[in-house]
Formats: structure tokens, sequence, C-alpha cells
């Protein structure tokens, strides 16, 4: 499982100024939608309804706001730098700068419920989330996305590797 799996270099903006978690939504249901046969309103609603379920910031400014969607074959993400952090209510009552949303079309949803706390793991990594914060354009994003994707493919194949070996 890799980010860019879910991830379009398309779907990633950098240096936005929203002025709140309402905005950071549909901006998020404006880009999915464009790509989907997915209503912007119906993908707003499945936001707006997982969030009152229960606040998707994960803590140190970063939020996964995740919806199903009813339509499509498989996870659409993007990816939100923002150049000023807004109120997300998170438990850590820090404001929210980076925004990774995925929506998973409920078709996909079984296959994808290791996504989540993946997701989870690879935001908890302080040094990708300073890389994040630091790039400049779309572009840097993507390449710290495909580096981070690249350096965990690599560790976890030594992980199996070892386990292997002492198996042996």
């Amino acid at each position: 499982m890799k980010i860019t799996d879910f991830l379009k270099k398309e779907n990633i903006r950098t240096g936005l100024l929203c002025s709140s978690k309402k905005r950071v939504f549909e901006l998020i249901c404006n880009i999915v939608s464009s790509q989907t046969d997915e209503q912007e309103n119906s993908c707003f609603e499945a936001i707006c309804h997982r969030e009152r379920m229960g606040n998707t910031g994960l803590n140190n400014g970063i939020a996964i706001p995740h919806a199903k969607l009813a339509v499509g074959d498989k996870p659409i993400a993007v990816f939100l730098q923002l150049n000023t952090p807004i109120k997300y209510d998170s438990a850590d009552h820090r404001d929210v700068d980076l925004i990774f949303a995925i929506l998973i079309p409920e078709t996909c949803c079984p296959s994808c419920s290791p996504l989540l706390p993946y997701l989870a793991e690879c935001f908890s990594d302080k040094n990708l989330c300073k890389q994040l914060r630091l790039a400049k354009s779309p572009e840097e994003v993507w390449s710290i996305f495909l580096t981070f994707d690249h350096v965990e493919s690599l560790e976890r194949s030594e992980e199996s590797e070892q386990t292997t070996d002492h198996s042996l």
C-alpha cells in the first residue's frame, strides 16, 4: 500500500487560504466531483455526515477527512496544504494545516479497511509532515510522497526479510 496509489498529482493543492473546515470540505468535493460521477453536494454531505460521527483531526495539525461515495471503483485522495491553519476541533486543540482527504466508493470499502490506519501511521511521521509543510508546489509535495512511499516500501521489504531470516 502506498499513498501515491490513491493520490494523483492533480489532486494536490499548496499554499491555500481557507477560512473554515466547511470551506475545506467544499474544495475537496469540488476536486473529487470533477473526476467522478459523484455530485458535489452528495460528496459534501457524506464528508459532513462522517465528521459529525467523530472528528477526523489526527493531532499535530493534521486531518484525514474521509467518507464513502455511492459511485466509483477506486478511492480518491486529495491533499491540501493550507497557508494558514484552520480551527478543526482536533483532540489536541491544535489548528490544522495539512489535510489528506480520502473518499472511498462503497463497493471498495471492505478491501480498503487497512487504509485509514495506514494513513494515520504515515502522517504520524514528523519528518514527512515537516517536509510537506515546507513544500512550495504540488510537484514538490508529489515528489515528497513518492520518496516516502519508496522508503516505506524498502523498510517493509527489509522487515519481511529479517522475519524470514529469523524463522529459518
